[in-house]
């Protein structure tokens, strides 16, 4: 099974989010979070997050870019027991127990958009406020191989 993490190239994340993720955590798309959002909740920091963040469910800080890797079945119950969990403190779920089904479909969507791509495809994401609610859109940066032209060598074969 496949799942994404999140991965950083600059520190931007860090100057454009609330609460960035942490580098190597798991991540879920999070949209979850916009349901009863408005144009007036569209702003600063706030707004970043809404265009452009991946949830980490780890932290629940946002990042821009996530890369797909495998995940272990045993990895994929702690995610959604903290995802509950999570539910529970900031959403106002009755229980773990209660919100365990949600926090499962959650991570069953994200592995579901990740399995037919290769390990280390970047995803991003975008989101739009329409009528009908948050709409969410998907690119993928396909892993480039590196070839043996894209590093110097240093040295001589005379030697």
């Amino acid at each position: 099974m496949k799942l994404a993490r999140a991965i950083h190239f600059d520190e931007s994340d860090m100057n454009v989010f609330h609460s960035p993720a942490r580098t190597g955590e798991w991540c879920i798309s999070g949209g979850f979070e916009f349901s009863n959002w408005s144009e007036a909740d569209l702003t600063g920091k706030a707004r970043q997050a809404f265009a452009n963040g991946w949830l980490g469910v780890e932290t629940f800080g946002r990042v821009t870019f996530v890369a797909v890797t495998q995940v272990e079945p045993a990895e994929i119950e702690a995610l959604a027991q903290a995802l509950a969990a999570h539910f529970v403190d900031v959403y106002g779920a009755p229980s773990v127990e209660a919100a365990l089904g949600v926090a499962r479909e959650e991570i069953a969507q994200m592995a579901e958009l990740c399995e037919d791509h290769d390990p280390n495809t970047l995803l991003t994401v975008s989101r739009e406020l329409t009528e009908a609610g948050v709409r969410e859109a998907y690119r993928t940066i396909e892993a480039q191989a590196a070839g043996i032209e894209q590093f110097a060598i240093h040295g001589s074969l005379d030697e």
